[in-house]
């Protein structure tokens, strides 16, 4: 965005001009120098021209019309800190410019916005697509190459997106296990149907609740820190570093974070499980008198194992979902920090979205399956 600072003196005033001076961002600063000339009375003016990041015709013109009015106050207006390129622009329009030019701030069409989304939304489609080939290809290569593939690194991530997260996921599925647990517990209790909260507690955590609350906190917790790292590889360049010594980013980065989701969310599903159901024995037992007996042995006779699998079948896709998301928003971060924070807050709201999708797809298959 194009801006000025305006220093006075006795005898002169200096005009910093900084940023973008471009046609769409010159309004503004039109404005702001118009009533400047205004004030001006026989000064001398200096334009400091250094901070200037691009200057188009519109931007010279602004100054060239500036000068003029301020010479016409008697003032003496110089230029200082221009590079060759303004140099070259401000000499062009001083030749062949027409200084009643307009500087309102550019508002595309209907039809302009829609072409530019479309264009937006394609080129985001071949980026992605692009990004699961290298990683197919890459992945495809290194079964043939054991020795490039850095096992030590995934064991490491294995260690930080999975096994650490064990303590949250554990404590957070004992809650829910708590909560479904009590709730049901008020409803069935009116109706003397106490044994039944083993059916529903158990039903609903092992097909539903742990897969879905695991992935969700997994990729709060290990989707954005994907999107953090490897966005601040690529804008300290050493991404291009790595490519300069010949080694593939796909197959150093971005394989180890994905098998070990792959890997690790079935056992993060398996503990989700196996805490939501505790969670829901003890509210059972102080709230409905079952005993952890009872409740066992009700919960193997009435939850059939095929909950349990459909459950856990669903992990390594929603790890695929997770780290796949978190690794190409860091793949997409530019060279400023504001670009982190936005990709990184991408990564963690559409591998959320995805998998929940992905969890309602399988619910539907499942069903029409008989599962």
């Amino acid at each position: 965005m194009a801006q000025i600072q305006i220093d006075y003196s006795r005898a002169s005033v200096h005009v910093v001009c900084i940023g973008r001076w471009r046609a769409t961002e010159l309004k503004s600063v039109a404005v702001a120098l118009s009533d400047e000339v205004a004030l001006l009375e026989e000064k001398s003016v200096i334009f400091d021209l250094s901070g200037i990041e691009t200057l188009d015709t519109a931007g010279a013109l602004l100054l060239q019309r500036t000068e003029r009015g301020m010479s016409a106050a008697g003032c003496q207006v110089q230029y200082v800190g221009a590079d060759d390129r303004v140099k070259r622009i401000l000499s062009m329009t001083q030749r062949y410019g027409h200084t009643d030019a307009t500087f309102a701030a550019y508002s595309p069409g209907i039809l302009e916005t829609i072409g530019r989304r479309t264009e937006d939304f394609f080129e985001e489609v071949r980026d992605i697509l692009a990004f699961f080939g290298h990683t197919f290809f890459s992945f495809v290569g290194t079964l043939f190459r054991h020795r490039r593939f850095r096992i030590r690194e995934l064991a490491y991530q294995m260690m930080e997106s999975a096994v650490k997260a064990l303590g949250i996921i554990a404590l957070t599925m004992f809650l829910v296990g708590v909560v479904v647990a009590y709730q049901s517990s008020v409803q069935l209790k009116t109706y003397g149907a106490n044994i039944f909260i083993v059916d529903a507690l158990g039903i609903s955590i092992l097909r539903e609740l742990a897969p879905m609350l695991t992935a969700i906190i997994v990729a709060g917790r290990s989707g954005s820190s994907f999107a953090a790292q490897i966005g601040v590889m690529k804008m300290t360049e050493e991404i291009d570093a790595m490519r300069t010594m010949g080694f593939g980013p796909y197959t150093f980065l971005v394989l180890p974070r994905m098998l070990a989701l792959i890997i690790m969310m079935p056992i993060l599903i398996f503990f989700a499980d196996l805490f939501g159901v505790l969670g829901g024995m003890v509210i059972a037992n102080t709230e409905l008198g079952l005993s952890t007996t009872l409740f066992l042995d009700r919960f193997v006779e009435a939850v059939p194992l095929k909950h349990f699998w459909v459950g856990l079948i669903k992990g390594p896709f929603f790890g695929v979902l997770i780290a796949s998301i978190g690794i190409y928003r860091g793949l997409q971060v530019k060279n400023d920090t504001e670009s982190i924070g936005i990709n990184t807050t991408k990564s963690v709201v559409e591998a959320i979205f995805a998998v929940i999708i992905c969890d309602a797809l399988f619910s539907i298959v499942f069903t029409k399956l008989g599962f």
